[in-house]
Order: structure tokens, then sequence, then C-alpha cells
């Protein structure tokens, strides 16, 4: 795919989040097309007691300063002016006025025209047939409405967005098989669309001497085992009581949380409990190289997590290090690499199995199972589709055009 325009509604943050797949998307159509990536609008706010409530605003904030700024791939990033008051219909017009009228002046300056719109918020709904638009992909991430905090408790009009983005799209790419496999509508034209990783950058925690970060240095010293995570940090996907429980049984056990918190959690006070800020992406190898194990400590019950596709998880594959997760129904397929904890007690049983039994063909066979599932075979695929759509509308408009006359 060359020459070609894409204007993208992400749904998160270019400038705060872990890179996700929308990210790592853009960087691979930005090398040979233009790209427009529009910062999260929102699908709305936590109430006014959620501990989320200041950290978001705080957050989209400095997402405002930053306003218009172009990446070293040539992505243009803009946080448009917008309330997050979706749900409300005066809101939700002025929102629609608002957006359109950024938006439209910024593709003017750019000079792009008919843009691929890639969407990937529900909340971008009212965007489709307002740029002239040569498709539309919608890229369903997450079980929306299933989200306790970013719907703002307005689950049922998430839910009629999300539906009408995939009656509008041409094309509906699924993150994970179970959001899939739910789909009801446009099953036609709707396709898989896993999680990857940049292999070649995570696997260089195994195969590269690294100094220990400073950050995880004064724990690293304490010789113990380091159970590490990195990614966004809330307090109602982690699964605090099951740390609770590993920190009480194994008080030696280190525990590491880096990434963005949006609210304190109560496991702060544990003494082997511990939380680094969120660090660069391209430091995040030199982190991993220092862990014993790779941990996704979330809670299995929630209905976002059941649905969840969580790229840390292959990053930490392609590390080489030993895993250990909640059960997932996402990764239940890669349990020959993967070790599933399926109770508190099965959790610290996987995990003294890969402090005393781990080995290095163990360590091959886990970066095997995911050298090849690269974000350039993704992109690869996502091209390829959106190239025989184009072909194919183009295709049907000569046909009709030549029935016409």
């Amino acid at each position: 795919m060359k020459g070609r325009a894409i204007l993208c509604f992400g749904g998160e943050d270019w400038w705060y989040h872990h890179p996700h797949a929308n990210n790592h998307l853009m960087k691979r159509f930005a090398r040979d097309n233009q790209v427009v990536f529009v910062n999260s609008i929102s699908m709305g706010l936590p109430g006014l007691g959620s501990p989320e409530l200041f950290t978001k605003i705080r957050r989209k904030l400095h997402s405002y300063v930053k306003c218009l700024r172009r990446t070293p791939e040539g992505i243009w990033v803009v946080t448009p002016i917008v309330s997050p008051f979706f749900s409300n219909p005066a809101w939700r017009r002025i929102n629609h006025w608002l957006l359109v009228c950024q938006i439209r002046w910024l593709l003017r300056w750019l000079r792009i025209e008919k843009p691929i719109l890639w969407i990937a918020i529900p909340t971008a709904r009212d965007m489709v047939g307002q740029f002239n638009e040569s498709l539309v992909a919608y890229h369903v991430s997450d079980k929306y409405d299933a989200n306790p905090v970013d719907t703002g408790g307005h689950v049922a009009f998430i839910r009629q967005l999300h539906e009408e983005l995939i009656a509008a799209a041409d094309l509906v790419f699924y993150h994970g098989w179970k959001l899939l496999a739910d789909a009801r509508q446009g099953r036609e034209k709707s396709v898989l669309l896993e999680q990857a990783v940049d292999f070649e950058h995570f696997a260089a925690a195994r195969f590269r001497q690294w100094e220990c970060p400073l950050p995880l240095a004064p724990i690293k010293r304490l010789g113990k085992p380091i159970l590490g995570f990195f990614g966004a940090i809330e307090r109602w996907q982690i699964d605090q009581s099951l740390v609770e429980y590993v920190s009480r049984h194994r008080p030696d056990w280190q525990f590491v949380f880096i990434g963005n918190k949006t609210a304190p959690l109560r496991i702060e006070d544990l003494p082997n409990v511990h939380f680094i800020p969120a660090q660069p992406y391209a430091d995040l190898p030199a982190f991993a190289a220092h862990f014993d194990v790779c941990i996704v400590p979330k809670d299995a019950t929630h209905d976002i997590v059941k649905y969840t596709s969580a790229t840390k998880v292959r990053e930490y594959l392609a590390t080489g290090k030993p895993v250990v997760i909640v059960p997932i129904p996402e990764f239940e397929p890669m349990a020959d690499v993967i070790r599933i904890a399926r109770t508190p007690d099965d959790f610290i049983r996987h995990v003294e199995a890969c402090l005393t039994t781990d080995t290095p063909a163990e360590a091959d066979r886990r970066q095997m199972a995911v050298r090849d599932k690269t974000w350039d075979a993704r992109f690869t695929e996502v091209a390829t589709l959106l190239e025989q759509q184009l072909s194919q509308r183009r295709m049907n408009h000569r046909t009709h055009t030549d029935n016409v006359r």
C-alpha cells in the first residue's frame, strides 16, 4: 500500500499509552502513506466519585497542550477539542460539529482527499461519511460495553454506536477470537486481527547484556525473584486479592508493576509490591531482562479481561522469559508456552516451577511461538485486505457507471 492517506480515530492516546495495535499499524502505514492519528475522543467520563476521574482529565489536558504534533515516523497526531458527553443528544451534535470542522481543516491543510477512515472507538461513529472517505475500517480492540470506567456508565449507548459502526464499515477487524466469535452482525466482512509483537526488539532482552535500569536497581539488589508486569495499571483490572495472597505466602518474591496508574491500588502498601512509572518503549527490554518471571495478574472474572488480547503477553514470550497469567480465553490455545494459573495456589505453583525448572529449551519454544507473529506481518495482512476492498469498490463503481450508460 503506497500513496494513500489514512485518517485514524484511535481508541487510545498516542502520547501516554503503552504502544497499542493502532500505534504499531499506523507507524507502518506511514512508511509510504500519509497518516493522521486522532487521539481518543473518549467514550465518557468516570463518575464524580471515581478515583480515575482527575487522572483522566489531567492526561487529556496534557494532550491538548500538544495539540498537533508530527511524530518521527511522519504521523500527524492531533488532539481535537471535544467534550466527553457523547450520550447527551445536544452535546453529541456539538461534538459532531467540532470534530468535523477541526478534522476537515486539518485534511485541507495537509491536502488529503478521500482518506481511508480507520475507527477504533465507538464514539467516532458520527464521523463516517464526513470526509469523503474511500473506505471505512472498524477496529474492535475491546469489549467496549464492558468497560466500567471509560463508558461513563452509558453502556447501552456505547453498544448502539458499536453496532451502527459494524453496519457502516466496509471491513471490521477484531483483536481476538472471542470478540469475533461473539459477533452477531457483519460476519461476512469481519476479520480476525490478532495482536502481534516487535520480535527483535523484545528478543534483545535475552540476547544482549543489559545493565539494570536505575528504577529497578534497588529491587534487584535485594537478590530476590522479580515477578514483572508492564502495561496499563487499572485498579479494576488488576486482581489485587491474588497479589495480596501471593505476597503474603511468598514474601521474598518481589512484584514489579511498570506503567501508568489511573488510581491508587491498595496493594501499594505491601512491602514486596513495587510500582515504577511508565518507561519508554525502547527501554522495556532492559527491564524485562532482569525479570525472573513475567506475569499478568488480572481479574479473570471481569468481562473486559475475558475479551482481552493483551499485547504484553506476546512481548513477554519474545523475551524468552517464563510467563504466568490468569485464565484469559485468548491465550488458552497457547498453554504449551504459557503457564495459566486458575487459583492463587496454582499461581504460586507455576511461579515456583518457573524459578526452579525452566530451561533454555523452553525459552527457545516461547520465542519460536511468536517469532513470526510480528507487526510487519500483521500490517501486510491489513494492507492487502484494504487494497482488495478498494479494488472491489472501484470495480463495482465502474460496473454501475457502465450500467447507467
